[in-house]
């Protein structure tokens, strides 16, 4: 079984060795998870195995998703003393509304939202499920989760109708892998368009194709030809919307990402989550301990950086124009103002959108950053990445 395991891992394409894998089953072997030290779960074996087999953090999203496609299921197999978790059953009483009872549910506005939301932690002594008040689950409440509303705070579970402005639960999300293998390398020549080489400066190179036809002309004798080193002169600072509905398009944004890091030798990237505020990351799973505000990004870089902010544009509308707007914690600007400082700062932008343009004159918050992006906004296409590059060579 664990061989069938390391060899799920190599075709995850995970540098993962034979004595990594030995060094896994003499843990085993000695106790550290199983009966020797209580009950094993496959949470303890996840441990162990990520420990021993990956040495990089970059690695840990390759390695959770080959660990879920191989082990789904064992843990409710292996152990039927378990009983079905509440919250399945909380989800089957879901309420299907019809269209007119969605319409007929009332929009709160901001600063509703957030006295109501404090009102209710005040008064609410326990759980409800299905009513239109009170923080639970199903129903119409715009508190809780599993339910239908069609403006409010979602308090644990999933999300489903993208409907939330804010979010009460601390989530994990995922960096973009820029090693993903290209089917195509359309991206990579639409990408191309960008790159400006000049020859300059005084460091040499070999002219190859020059000097042999040199030498041939000259009877066999070398002739060596030199040439001014081609230089990159392109530099993009790229920003990248991650987690919630950005994971519908994890695919094709990691394709751009690595055709990007490919394609240009002075690059810069950092993450945000839904609109840019006043910090950014690097790794996501470090997010909370290393910011990196945005107003150190903007000094650190140059005017003739490429600004390209790579995201979907959808969230609530008081993500964009509304102070304590994000919905993951209380931000005191909002992030309309960050997006002005950022294009003031870069002339060169362009915002890449996963999602189709027949959907974009639909969500509210897509036409608010168009406006803010000076109408700079371009669709994750063949045809979209031509136009944006055209944009950014101006």
């Amino acid at each position: 079984m664990l061989l069938d395991f390391f060899y799920t891992l190599r075709a995850a394409q995970l540098p993962v060795s034979v004595k990594e894998y030995l060094m896994l089953l003499e843990a085993l072997q000695a106790g550290v998870v199983g009966p020797q030290a209580g009950a094993c779960a496959v949470d303890d074996f996840y441990f162990l195995s990520r420990t021993t087999l990956v040495k990089d953090e970059k690695h840990f999203d390759k390695f959770d998703r080959a660990f879920g496609a191989y082990f789904k299921g064992v843990e409710l197999v292996a152990d039927f003393t378990q009983e079905v978790p509440l919250e399945w059953l909380r989800k089957a009483l879901e309420r299907d509304l019809t269209p007119e009872q969605k319409a007929a549910i009332q929009k709160m506005g901001w600063d509703d939202l957030m006295q109501t939301l404090k009102k209710r932690f005040e008064e609410q002594k326990e759980r409800h499920e299905g009513g239109n008040k009170w923080i639970g689950t199903g129903g119409t409440s715009p508190f809780g989760n599993s339910g239908y509303n069609p403006q409010g705070i979602r308090i644990g579970g999933q999300g489903g109708n993208k409907s939330a402005v804010k979010v009460w639960e601390q989530r994990a999300y995922k960096d973009y892998d820029d090693t993903q293998e290209l089917g195509t390398r359309n991206i990579k020549v639409a990408l191309r368009r960008l790159r400006r080489f000049a020859r300059e400066g005084n460091e040499l190179e070999l002219d190859l194709d020059h000097t042999i036809r040199s030498t041939a002309a000259n009877a066999g004798y070398l002739d060596i030809k030199m040439v001014p080193e081609r230089h990159n002169h392109v530099k993009v600072l790229l920003l990248m919307d991650v987690g919630g509905t950005m994971d519908e398009h994890v695919g094709r944004v990691e394709e751009l990402f690595s055709a990007t890091k490919s394609e240009f030798k002075h690059l810069e990237f950092y993450y945000f989550h839904n609109c840019v505020y006043d910090f950014m990351w690097k790794h996501n799973r470090r997010r909370h301990a290393e910011k990196f505000a945005t107003w150190d990004i903007i000094r650190k870089y140059n005017k003739d950086y490429k600004l390209i902010l790579v995201g979907d544009a959808t969230m609530s509308p008081y993500e964009i124009i509304q102070p304590g707007g994000s919905v993951e914690y209380h931000n005191e600007e909002p992030g309309a103002e960050w997006l002005q400082r950022l294009t003031h700062a870069f002339p060169n932008f362009a915002w890449i959108n996963p999602e189709p343009p027949g959907v974009w004159p639909y969500r509210q918050s897509i036409s608010i950053i168009q406006q803010l992006m000076s109408q700079r906004m371009y669709p994750l296409s063949l045809q979209g990445l031509e136009q944006a590059m055209r944009q950014l060579s101006k």
